[in-house]
């Protein structure tokens, strides 16, 4: 086995089937392509199949946080998840390992499915917003202490966190001041709206959802908390990618609150601006554009 998969992969194949009690046979890993952070495999021999993550050891609390996503998505019951697996470290790597699913790119159908899945999802619900633990939104620490307040929760825990990075990151610290003013003024926003704190996936870009090969529509790589449903599918629309089956779906099933619109801005600079904080000065215009549309909206 180490012959075949270099040392660091057959010490956690070894791994996989002591954790799971079960050795393999005739296994053969080929490289999943698709991931910025991890590297992703599929592990199989004759009688099962598994998607494995592999990084440094340093990176075992990112697994550890996206398991107890996954297993809070699944126990939900409304939406299909990767099983969880297990998870673990050996010397040199961490790992997790999951269900493997044959997935292809939503269409007409399971984008529909999907949608309506989702906002049953939305309706489990928690007594704050926020999460049990910190975890991550892609690389980036996400940080969840509950509170009573959504938008106190997410000027604190969301917005000045990365306003924070992306100075150090570079970001010119005027617009920085004037990102930390929109976390200031956030409560302009929810003058006549109040969320719930809905079950969230909390990172749902077209790339983290697809269907399974029964056209049942999946979700995976979550970064999940108690918040605003409206993050979720905001986070839907900023990059696209979701057939339009999906969003009318959604809101078939649960519509949505009519300043929508005016507040998605908000939701989508926390993503641009952890996407400037990891990948640099292509989203700075973007998140320029975000901060003086939305001050501009909070001195109305």
């Amino acid at each position: 086995m180490t012959s075949e998969f270099g040392a660091g992969l057959g010490t956690v194949v070894a791994a996989i089937a002591e954790l799971t009690g079960c050795p393999f046979t005739k296994c053969s890993a080929k490289p999943v392509s698709g991931g910025s952070i991890h590297r992703a495999w599929h592990i199989a021999d004759d009688r099962r199949h598994f998607f494995v993550k592999t990084n440094e050891v340093a990176a075992a609390p990112m697994f550890e946080a996206e398991a107890r996503g996954l297993q809070a998505l699944a126990a939900a019951g409304v939406v299909r998840t990767p099983t969880f697996i297990t998870q673990g470290q050996t010397p040199s790597q961490s790992f997790l390992v999951l269900e493997y699913l044959d997935l292809a790119a939503l269409d007409r159908t399971s984008g529909a499915q999907l949608g309506t899945a989702l906002a049953q999802l939305h309706r489990v619900t928690g007594d704050s917003f926020g999460w049990t633990g910190d975890n991550f939104i892609g690389a980036t620490p996400q940080h969840n202490a509950p509170h009573p307040s959504w938008p106190h929760f997410f000027a604190e825990c969301r917005l000045r966190p990365q306003l924070q990075f992306a100075l150090q990151n570079g970001m010119d610290r005027t617009l920085v001041a004037k990102g930390h003013a929109v976390a200031e003024r956030i409560g302009g926003l929810f003058i006549d709206y109040q969320p719930v704190a809905s079950l969230l996936h909390g990172d749902l870009w077209s790339g983290n959802a697809a269907q399974s090969g029964d056209s049942e529509g999946v979700i995976f790589d979550p970064a999940c908390y108690y918040g605003d449903r409206e993050t979720d599918i905001a986070m839907a629309e900023l990059f696209g990618g979701f057939p339009t089956s999906f969003h009318a779906a959604y809101r078939a099933a649960w519509p949505l609150d009519s300043g929508y619109e005016t507040r998605k801005p908000l939701y989508n600079l926390y993503h641009i601006l952890n996407h400037f904080n990891l990948f640099g000065s292509a989203y700075l215009g973007q998140a320029q554009r975000m901060i003086e549309r939305l001050l501009a909206e909070l001195k109305r």
